[in-house]
């Protein structure tokens, strides 16, 4: 699937930022930087063979080697070692992370139970975006009848957007589902709108 998320970036979503906060240079325009895909595998405290599992779908859905997340430190309440496997992410960037957006706001999230969008509370105030996924079975390229144990996910949408009523405005041109409830606070003109 070509991404085509990278073509209307450029030539549609581009402009239209550039009009709408006032910038005179196409590189002070906010841009998405990247996609990070998280999947915590507490069991893995007890079975190490299901964080395989997650690492084997996490690669099959998002098309990239996922990295494994270790434990900073020990925690006794739950039995937790230093440096003990607690999970897999991978970082998506370039070409696969707009084919992984494409993906995800055009197949993954209409096939979601109830689906009225997703929430416009989840953004950090620096501009960043995440959501969270609660099993990987809406994912095309996972196999249900395969799967021995639902695994749910986070992903966070990292862009150089200076707050967060830019950033979601690069989302929401992007075409990402916000809940209808929630209006998009435009950022005043003028203010900061690159995070660089």
């Amino acid at each position: 699937m070509p991404a085509v998320l990278k073509e209307h970036y450029r030539k549609t979503i581009v402009p239209q930022l550039m009009k709408t906060y006032h910038l005179k240079n196409a590189l002070a325009v906010p841009r998405l930087e990247k996609i990070v895909v998280n999947m915590g595998v507490g069991e893995a405290v007890e079975d190490v063979k299901k964080l395989d599992e997650a690492s084997a779908d996490l690669a099959r859905i998002t098309g990239q080697k996922p990295l494994v997340t270790r434990a900073k430190k020990s925690i006794s309440g739950f039995k937790i070692r230093k440096d003990m496997p607690l999970g897999c992410k991978v970082t998506l960037r370039g070409e696969r992370m707009f084919e992984f957006m494409q993906r995800l706001i055009h197949v993954v999230l209409p096939r979601l139970r109830d689906f009225r969008g997703v929430s416009g509370r989840s953004f950090d105030g620096r501009g960043n975006y995440s959501l969270g996924i609660r099993e990987q079975t809406v994912f095309p390229e996972i196999v249900a009848d395969q799967i021995k144990q639902t695994q749910g996910m986070d992903i966070t949408f990292v862009t150089t957007a200076a707050n967060d009523a830019v950033a979601r405005t690069l989302l929401e041109l992007f075409g990402m589902p916000f809940a209808r409830q929630e209006t998009a606070a435009q950022a005043p003109v003028g203010d900061k709108v690159s995070g660089e």
